[in-house]
């Protein structure tokens, strides 16, 4: 509570007498005499006093206010002028603030008061104060910097302009990073260890990213011992940069002669512990001993635990990671599983080809063409498979494509047939010219293209084209659909046939009704349409 001369001091401050605001920041500043101590009301004072012209004042706000207490201000950039007062005076450490609070507002300051800011940060820099040292070497596009999750990481990050005035050669970038990341500044160790493994220096990284790897696992280790910690938590607790640190080292431990499994398994579990979805999936593959096509990896080096194995895969999957889906199918088909199943096989193997695993879409194909016996519809689901795996360039997919399907092609007889059709034939037989159409885009035979029930032969990605229980001569095949013109052609010729009976009870007849109907309506392109036929039997 204040006394007599406090508030004595407090009335004389509040009616604009310099001295007394002076006395009263330093009460605020050091607290006691019944006043607590409170820095942003100590800089409230001294500011005012400084305004003034109290030379002390803002030596005092140099010496002892923070840049955090100053940052939060609406203005902080007005408040940069007594840091540089102190500086120019002689105390060096003010330099620091007074570029950040410079830089960090550079939209509103000037080229020259910039350029004094980057002078003075150089001069805080080379009397070897890091937090100076990281924020000069902040300037450079070659070292980013990286967000720790912490607000003075956030600040630091945000505290220069992308394009600095004044450049600097590169080297001297390089060795205030260094400098910096030696002197313990944890993002300019992160950066620099971001920078060598980005250049592919693994030397470099292991450097670097070593140390605070080793430090995180020694900080989080009771948290990585409880499987059930929120994961929410510890992850913005790590930080994004160190989750990704965690994974990347761990991905280049496992990439030595004889990495330490324990260690890279240490790593992996307090990223996957996280959240960080690959992080799980290298687990679930460590624990699996096994590669990400489910090869057994580091033989000798002690048994897998399925077990394990199948629960860190399953939450990397169940966050969208198509290869551990794929990955547990391969678990499945071990026989050395105690818990061999072939329907999870199938399963797992459909999740991981749904999200577009090329491997899985590949296998998907291959299985159900090999057992389109037991089913009348897998050649269908074959194709799809295999058209989605060749899309992202498998050329096993390719080439069982085109042993298993026909591409498009116009059929010789439907070309001159439709040549021949005139507006008002194509109004009175619709359903006609719609077939030869089709038989146009799709090479159908005139079998085909006259009992074809496209309700039933319209898949998606193909024409299904199985005309056996109507024209005994014909075979079972599939027609791809690749390009939009076909798709439209579908669609169009489709909405034709939607609420009309195909069959031989509905209003186009049987097949001879049709096949007159043709002959009737188009003479001149029986010949063609006979030869073809003789083709198609052939085949």
């Amino acid at each position: 509570m204040a006394n007599r001369e406090d508030l004595a001091i407090i009335r004389a401050a509040r009616a604009g007498q310099a001295e007394a605001q002076l006395a009263l920041g330093k009460r605020y500043l050091f607290g006691g005499n019944g006043l607590p101590q409170s820095p942003g009301t100590a800089f409230h004072w001294l500011e005012r006093a400084a305004r003034q012209g109290l030379a002390d004042a803002w030596m005092l706000i140099a010496q002892h206010i923070p840049y955090e207490v100053v940052a939060p201000l609406a203005k902080p950039q007005e408040a940069a002028v007594w840091y540089e007062r102190a500086f120019d005076a002689g105390l060096g450490k003010a330099g620091l603030v007074f570029a950040r609070l410079v830089l960090g507002n550079a939209a509103q300051a000037g080229a020259d008061i910039k350029n004094k800011a980057i002078r003075a940060l150089e001069a805080v820099a080379r009397d070897g104060d890091p937090d100076a040292q990281w924020l000069l070497a902040q300037q450079s596009h070659e070292v980013q910097p990286l967000s720790s999750g912490s607000a003075e990481a956030a600040a630091s990050a945000q505290a220069l302009p992308r394009a600095a005035e004044v450049a600097q050669p590169q080297d001297e970038i390089r060795q205030w990073t260094q400098r910096a990341a030696d002197a313990g500044i944890e993002q300019a160790q992160q950066a620099l260890a971001d920078a060598a493994w980005r250049q592919s220096d693994i030397p470099g990284f292991l450097q670097r990213a070593q140390p605070l790897a080793d430090a995180l696992l020694r900080q989080y280790e009771p948290l990585a011992a409880q499987l059930n910690a929120p994961a929410e938590m510890l992850a913005s607790s790590l930080g994004g940069q160190n989750i990704q640190l965690l994974r990347r080292l761990a991905q280049a431990r496992l990439e030595e002669a004889q990495p330490n499994l324990l260690y890279v398994q240490q790593l992996l579990e307090l990223a996957a512990l996280a959240g960080d979805r690959d992080a799980q999936l290298g687990l679930g593959l460590l624990y699996g001993r096994m590669d990400e096509q489910g090869e057994r990896r580091f033989p000798g080096r002690g048994s897998a635990n399925y077990k394990k194995a199948i629960r860190w895969l399953t939450l990397a999957g169940e966050q969208g990671m198509a290869a551990a889906w794929y990955a547990l199918s391969r678990i499945y088909l071990k026989p050395e599983f105690s818990q061999r199943n072939l329907a999870d096989v199938q399963h797992y193997l459909e999740r991981a080809a749904e999200m577009g695993h090329m491997a899985a879409q590949l296998e998907c194909g291959v299985t159900a063409w090999r057992n389109r016996r037991d089913d009348p519809a897998n050649d269908v689901r074959a194709l799809y498979w295999l058209q989605k795996a060749a899309t992202q360039g498998s050329a096993q997919a390719q080439s069982l494509l085109e042993k298993i399907a026909d591409r498009p092609g116009s059929a010789p007889w439907a070309v001159l047939a439709r040549a021949q059709l005139t507006r008002e034939q194509v109004n009175a037989y619709p359903f006609l010219a719609a077939r030869i159409e089709l038989a146009t885009v799709f090479g159908l035979t005139r079998p085909e293209a006259l009992l074809i029930d496209l309700k039933q032969a319209d898949c998606g990605h193909c024409l299904m084209v199985d005309i056996r229980a109507q024209y005994a001569r014909s075979k079972r095949r599939l027609i791809m659909v690749e390009t939009g013109e076909e798709r439209g052609a579908l669609n169009r010729i489709g909405r034709l046939f939607e609420d009309v009976d195909c069959g031989p009870l509905g209003p186009e007849g049987n097949y001879r009704q049709r096949l007159y109907r043709l002959k009737t309506v188009l003479p001149d392109a029986e010949s063609g349409a006979e030869e073809m036929d003789e083709q198609s039997a052939e085949v």
